[in-house]
């Protein structure tokens, strides 16, 4: 009961924040004290329903119960969260939804803000003013907001509101042998052209003109393609039930991978002929036998990989006008509206966005062997920048002066949770396509196509 009467004091000052200037001391005590009286005649559920696509939320429930009595946390596996909302008539209704695509402007409605979530200088001047004792915030911690990445962050807010907090976030790279690093123009960043460049002195060819060693194509990856596409600027978008982009900057994609495929690799086909000799070869395997220069990957990927492929490699990120483009797919959590457990909530939120916690994670990742099929915080670099640059390293040497630097970090733009398959299923085949010389039918005609099925 004292560490009810703990939470619902400050949930009740948190919500009243905004209001609380136009009070007088007298009537904001009356008020609490008024509340606290009536909420102790209830028993709440001390349970916390956390809905997640990520296995590992499992293992950080299991830290979250041990380190107290108070709040339980059960996690319920869906495979896109977002899309299983709202719950069945009979199901257990989520307090926390942890997935990708949460953000877009289908579902946000389902969820309530978190600003609650987060300290001011007024909460600090009513514990000083009203002698509010710290302890009543024990376990409780207000976050703040500083911690994360502010272009993280501030793709979590929605008119002035704050929805959703990121979690991890991946980056895309090239990988390539140790062994050549001496080719690599730069030390952490590459531009595509530095890549295209770099990759062509790696190229050779036999008197008939087939490649005998190719440093990299751009067809060998349609997310690489993708990647291109991003980095122009064409800026794929929903907007009434069907996308928008910048038809010139999608146009200026085409272009440049055609200049680059024909320019430096011959052709689509060259390379495509290139690629089959090593079609069931992993491409960390392919960098460490020589079969190729660069391979195209994301940090989920590379720090995913054995010990004894990583001491063989090194990466650079991948980059335009130093600009980062963080995946698309980066995890997000947020409370559903109609949270049973909005306090208990908060209280796992809060133990989450701890830099000592997710130090507690990455060392039990370790222990258990987890991170030699899962990188860092849930499959990705933690949105707390202090975890990156002070932890990760320590976990993963390669990480060692390589930190991605916090001002490059580019959020993707606010998706629909089916993207991942209308980008495999059209963006991705077109490009190829357009590149090929082989379109049939114009991206708007198959993007019309994809509206008219769904709808």
């Amino acid at each position: 009961m004292i560490q009810l009467m703990k939470w619902f004091v400050k949930s009740t000052i948190r919500e009243a924040r905004y209001t609380v200037k136009k009070l007088g001391a007298f009537c904001l005590i009356s008020c609490l004290v008024s509340v606290l009286f009536f909420s102790c005649k209830k028993d709440p559920t001390n349970q916390v329903v956390i809905w997640t696509d990520q296995q590992l939320f499992v293992s950080y429930a299991e830290l979250f119960n041990a380190s107290q009595d108070e709040v339980k946390a059960v996690v319920l596996y869906k495979e896109r969260p977002v899309d299983a909302l709202p719950p069945a008539k009979d199901e257990q209704v989520p307090d926390i939804i942890v997935g990708s695509w949460l953000r877009n402007e289908n579902s946000i409605h389902y969820f309530r803000p978190l600003d609650s979530l987060f300290g001011d200088e007024l909460i600090a001047k009513m514990i000083e003013n009203y002698k509010l004792k710290n302890t009543m915030f024990d376990g409780q911690a207000l976050i703040d907001s500083s911690i994360f990445y502010p272009q993280l962050f501030q793709y979590g807010n929605q008119d002035d509101n704050q929805y959703f907090l990121p979690v991890s976030f991946n980056l895309p790279a090239v990988i390539f042998s140790k062994k050549h690093e001496d080719m690599i123009p730069e030390d952490f960043i590459l531009t595509t052209d530095q890549i295209r460049d770099t990759a062509a002195l790696f190229n050779k060819q036999n008197d008939s003109g087939i490649y005998t060693s190719m440093g990299f194509a751009p067809s060998w990856d349609p997310e690489f393609l993708y990647l291109i596409a991003r980095l122009k600027e064409t800026n794929f978008r929903p907007f009434n039930n069907n996308f928008l982009w910048n038809s010139e900057n999608l146009e200026d994609t085409v272009s440049y991978i055609k200049y680059w495929t024909e320019t430096y690799n011959t052709s689509v086909q060259a390379e495509q002929d290139y690629e089959f000799k090593y079609l069931y070869t992993p491409p960390i395997k392919q960098i460490i036998a020589d079969s190729c220069l660069f391979a195209y990957t994301t940090s989920a990927q590379i720090f995913s990989a054995s010990e004894e492929d990583l001491q063989q490699i090194d990466f650079r990120w991948i980059h335009k006008d130093n600009n980062l483009p963080v995946e698309e797919d980066m995890l997000l959590l947020g409370i559903y509206k109609k949270a049973s457990n909005f306090l208990g909530a908060e209280t796992f939120i809060s133990w989450l966005m701890k830099e000592e916690t997710q130090q507690e994670i990455m060392t039990r990742m370790d222990s258990m062997n987890l991170n030699i099929s899962h990188f860092g915080i849930a499959g990705g670099f933690s949105a707390i920048r202090s975890v990156n640059e002070i932890i990760f390293p320590q976990h993963y040497k390669i990480l060692l002066g390589n930190i991605p630097a916090a001002e490059y970090i580019q959020p993707p733009t606010p998706l629909p949770s089916q993207w991942k398959n209308i980008k495999n299923q059209i963006i991705n085949p077109w490009i190829q396509d357009a590149v090929a010389g082989k379109t049939e039918n114009s991206i708007e005609v198959l993007f019309d196509e994809w509206a008219k099925r769904i709808h």
